[in-house]
């Protein structure tokens, strides 16, 4: 089996050459096929709580029900999260890859952010909405570059952001000449479940069951407070409460009586009764995830440097993407009670058109090191590219990071 090198990047970077390397992994459940898995949970407009998306798809000729366990979106976090957390150890090579920093200062503590990590990537309202050496980031040269690049010359992008270019960017705000750029990289993970048939013989879409959820506190199962201690327990903790959790634990103490008391549940004290209100895992005969690099997004950039040149510089971002993909695989790290095993070496196929295809072997990390350290000496040789790592350096508004506000429940 032939080993993914310089050469066949260059080839499918090239006018003619492959549409697309696609990935596939069969996995499993880490406690065997009997265990259910926790698929992603999406908030379903004007209802509380949390549901599973389910898709039909096909599942060789047959047509079935699938739920996703992690979607495109997450995918790609979770590649970009690979590089962020290389760029942060030092990595003498993904050190090189040129990036944005955002920094805040919070409560007396640098906080560091990346357009590796930051949702809208380079064009993302942190960066917009911050200074470079005292100038709005919006009026410096160097960023009107980067929001000015098009596909006809993507070189500031390739030079400031190109994780912008591997995984997308959309610069939705501007009010002219928006720069919009697909992914060349997705992935996703899905699980296939069992579905009955109707009468009619079409597939009924999957109800997911309920579980239990209980919590034990061993002081006693319920805590009841009267007005004065409850509100001098909310105002003793009003800065680690959320606004609306404060404010709602203050309406109810003013609501105490004389003599009486309630729940203080809101504060974290008391159990909670055993009860089936919570969705349950989901079993799944076969897990797929499946990451597909399209050479056909990328043949649509050009950088300035002529046919070869622009090769070398899609093979660089194709080097990229798929480093950041080695990196993700390694760490199959989902969410809780969705631990997952390979269950099978992965499958790399290289779309050779016209129904060929070359089957290739899977990069490891230090594999992909290599590559990308191949493609980037090359394409600095035949196309002029310089990575030096840290890019633009902003500091962010602090009037931003003042108002932030988390309430969003952490998912356990």
């Amino acid at each position: 089996m032939r080993s993914l090198d310089l050469a066949v990047l260059l080839a499918a970077g090239s006018p003619g050459g492959s549409s697309c390397l696609a990935s596939t992994t069969s996995l499993e459940p880490a406690g065997g096929r009997h265990t259910s898995v926790a698929p992603a949970k999406f908030a379903e407009r004007g209802k509380k709580g949390g549901v599973y998306a389910y898709e039909q798809r096909y599942l060789g000729d047959e047509s079935r029900y699938a739920v996703v366990i992690d979607s495109k979106q997450s995918q790609l976090n979770r590649a970009e999260q690979a590089l962020a957390q290389a760029v942060e150890d030092g990595h003498p090579l993904l050190s090189r890859v040129p990036h944005v920093q955002v920094t805040y200062e919070r409560d007396g503590m640098v906080e560091r952010y990346y357009d590796l990590t930051l949702p809208h990537r380079v064009f993302d309202g942190h960066i917009r909405a911050g200074m470079i050496d005292g100038q709005p980031t919006t009026q410096t040269a160097a960023y009107r570059a980067v929001r000015d690049a098009t596909p006809a010359n993507a070189r500031a992008l390739l030079e400031t952001s190109p994780v912008t270019l591997v995984f997308g960017g959309w610069d939705s705000s501007r009010r002219s000449r928006q720069g919009r750029w697909r992914s060349a990289l997705v992935g996703e993970i899905v699980g296939f479940v069992s579905a009955s048939r109707d009468g009619t013989g079409v597939l009924t879409e999957p109800k997911p069951g309920m579980r239990g959820g209980a919590r034990v506190d061993p002081v006693g199962m319920q805590i009841n407070l009267g007005k004065k201690v409850m509100a001098e327990t909310a105002e003793r903790q009003r800065a680690e409460l959320s606004p609306g959790n404060y404010d709602g634990i203050v309406k109810v103490a003013n609501g105490i009586k004389p003599g009486d008391a309630k729940s203080a549940s809101a504060l974290g004290l008391g159990g909670i009764p055993p009860t089936l209100d919570q969705l349950a895992g989901v079993a799944c005969d076969t897990i797929i995830r499946t990451h597909v690099l399209s050479f056909a997004t990328l043949r649509q950039m050009r950088f300035g440097a002529g046919v070869e040149g622009d090769a070398a510089c899609r093979a660089l971002l194709a080097a990229l993407a798929l480093n950041a993909l080695a990196r993700s695989d390694a760490e199959l790290y989902l969410r809780a009670n969705c631990d997952l095993v390979e269950a099978e070496v992965p499958m790399v196929r290289l779309d050779q058109r016209g129904g060929e295809f070359l089957d290739v072997e899977p990069l490891s990390i230090d594999a992909a090191d290599l590559l990308l350290s191949e493609a980037l000496a090359h394409a600095e040789k035949v196309a002029d590219v310089t990575w030096s790592g840290l890019a633009l350096r902003v500091t962010g508004n602090p009037d931003i990071v003042s108002g932030a506000v988390d309430t969003d429940a952490e998912e356990k």
